[in-house]
């Protein structure tokens, strides 16, 4: 498929083929539409009902996360979070717990993302890496060379630095906005059908009110580095990005 195929060392079975990547409309679909429409049109009395309703809308992005994980073999905190987020909202419907607690845990989730984006800093991983810097996107031997040669490493730490905690911010407001659109949404009695629709109501509501302007946020800082990181190194534009197939370095013939 590509040049590596031709060279016969090493076989392309010990190659390390790039993981499969995620269905984006999928993944949207099994989080956000099944779910939602299940919460707020099928949870009435006669026909799933709020508990077996409510069980089934979080046993799709359940099943979904499982079996994207058994594909792929990748995970991360954001996923591992997600999940979390997605039983711990089960547990509380099965609960009837208070709406308050359901509004105080869509804010913690975010919240905890947020405190540890900095603290992270202080680690040999920073999230900011993970989340921007991701050397499956960027060419970031290509990056640490460039910044090596122009000694501009430190400066290039405060970069990361400043982008981290721009990223910080983002999710500190998700939290806030969560918690706040939860106590709005989340009036009628829980284990009734109604507070099910209203679960249903808040996870579309989640995305044009939340997760935009929260992308927004993720994108300046993204762009904040990049340009960053081309005054720093002296590379520009598709210089900076991983090229496709470039998954490995080339092997010398002889």
């Amino acid at each position: 498929m590509d040049a590596s195929v031709s060279n016969p060392q090493p076989p392309p079975a010990l190659q390390g083929t790039p993981p499969a990547k995620e269905n984006v409309f999928v993944n949207r679909v099994c989080n956000v539409v099944l779910p939602g429409f299940l919460l707020t049109f099928l949870s009435k009395e006669h026909l799933l009902g709020p508990v077996f309703g409510l069980l089934v809308a979080l046993s799709i992005p359940l099943g979904y996360g499982t079996w994207d994980y058994l594909r792929r073999k990748k995970c991360n905190i954001f996923s591992v979070l997600g999940l979390s987020s997605v039983l711990l909202t089960g547990v509380l419907g099965l609960l009837k717990a208070d709406a308050l607690w359901i509004a105080v845990k869509e804010a913690a989730i975010p919240l905890l993302i947020g405190v540890a984006i900095p603290l992270s800093l202080r680690t040999r991983q920073p999230l900011v890496r993970t989340i921007l810097y991701n050397d499956q996107v960027l060419d970031t031997e290509r990056i640490e060379v460039a910044l090596l040669a122009r000694e501009n490493k430190p400066a290039f730490e405060r970069l990361l630095c400043r982008a981290s905690y721009i990223l910080a911010l983002s999710f500190l407001g998700s939290a806030i906005l969560n918690f706040f659109l939860a106590r709005w949404l989340l009036q009628a009695p829980p284990g009734t059908p109604d507070f099910n629709a209203q679960l249903g109501k808040m996870n579309w509501l989640s995305w044009p009110v939340i997760v935009v302007p929260m992308m927004g946020v993720m994108i300046y800082a993204l762009f904040t580095l990049l340009k960053g990181v081309e005054s720093l190194t002296g590379l520009n534009g598709e210089e900076l990005f991983k090229q496709h197939g470039q998954s490995e370095k080339p092997t010398k013939q002889s």
